[in-house]
């Protein structure tokens, strides 16, 4: 297991190193000026001059991406205005449009985006894996066939007219559920509840269609094989045999599209964020790529390449624990 663990971990290593010499690259062979956008039609060649030599654009590229390389082991110093600027590790580069570090524009943004998925994925996981359980026991059944053409039918909605029609609507005729904003956690626990709560109820019907689905036929298969008709003809009751039995076995493919699911949430919480108003990582991201913000930008595929990398890690990782079979070596 150790080993396994450590040979993973140096392939999502290099996986991560891959991806930001190829966007450094990709954004750098890029026909815009990075420090004329950011200056603004009124910039002063002085002002100009500053920004491109901060952004080390008078370096060769290989030398900038090394630069960047080593502010996320050591950190690195900016100059703006004249003043110099500590970026402590692990630095991800100085956003000179917004003023600030890139690392503390997505350590404000983060906590939004991960609000917003982690509460979604919690209630789409909980009603698709219980609805897809509860038409499996069915099969074949009337309710069996409404569930199923029910998820389909949510499932050809695209998402972002369910959220644009719910953005609007649900709050005006359902006074209970209040606009969607944005309070952190610590601030007011149960305003940063409330200002979700529209969020998670849009994105967990809208995904549940998908994990019924999935649960559906995972559970079915499991009930069919031996070991669960086997736990039957010991007289275990059938409760035990669903959940105790078929159900664990069923959660091992579950797990993987969960996993996966949660990681491309988190690194592409774009509609939901847009559409809501919600100040996240992929809002974040869109501005910067408006203004050509590039250290933003290689900030927010770097967070995103470590989520991808560490998702599929731990999803590995519980195939253990859901299913005894599975041994990683």
């Amino acid at each position: 297991m150790l080993l396994y663990i450590l040979r993973r971990l140096a392939s999502a290593i290099s996986v991560i190193i891959v991806t930001l010499v190829a966007s450094f690259g990709l954004f750098y062979l890029a026909p815009t000026d990075p420090a004329g956008v950011i200056c603004g039609t009124r910039c002063t060649p002085a002002r100009y001059e500053e920004i491109y030599k901060s952004l080390h654009l008078d370096q060769p590229v290989w030398q900038q991406m090394l630069d960047y390389l080593q502010g996320l082991v050591v950190g690195r110093t900016y100059t703006s205005g004249g003043i110099t600027i500590n970026c402590s590790a692990p630095c991800l580069g100085y956003s000179y449009g917004q003023g600030q570090p890139v690392t503390t524009l997505l350590a404000n943004a983060l906590p939004v985006t991960i609000s917003i998925v982690f509460g979604s994925a919690i209630a789409y996981l909980l009603i698709g894996v219980a609805a897809g359980t509860f038409a499996a026991r069915r099969r074949g059944t009337a309710l069996d066939r409404v569930m199923v053409g029910g998820t389909l039918t949510i499932g050809s909605i695209p998402y972002f007219v369910v959220a644009l029609v719910a953005s609007l609507y649900i709050p005006l005729y359902l006074g209970f559920i209040p606009d969607a904003g944005w309070t952190p956690l610590t601030d007011n626990p149960l305003k940063w509840f409330s200002g979700l709560l529209l969020p998670w109820i849009i994105l967990g019907i809208v995904n549940s269609a998908s994990y019924t689905r999935y649960s559906r036929a995972s559970m079915i298969e499991s009930l069919s094989e031996d070991y669960v008709r086997t736990a039957r003809s010991k007289g275990i009751s059938e409760r035990r045999v669903i959940y105790r039995h078929g159900l664990r076995a069923a959660m091992t493919p579950i797990a993987t599209i969960f996993g996966l699911d949660v990681a491309f949430a988190l690194t592409g919480a774009l509609f939901t964020e847009s559409i809501f108003g919600l100040p996240g990582l992929g809002l974040v991201t869109l501005r910067a790529f408006q203004k050509y913000d590039l250290p933003v930008l290689m900030g927010g595929v770097l967070v995103g390449v470590v989520v991808l990398v560490l998702m599929n890690l731990l999803v590995d990782l519980l195939y253990t624990v859901l299913d005894p079979r599975v041994r990683l070596a």
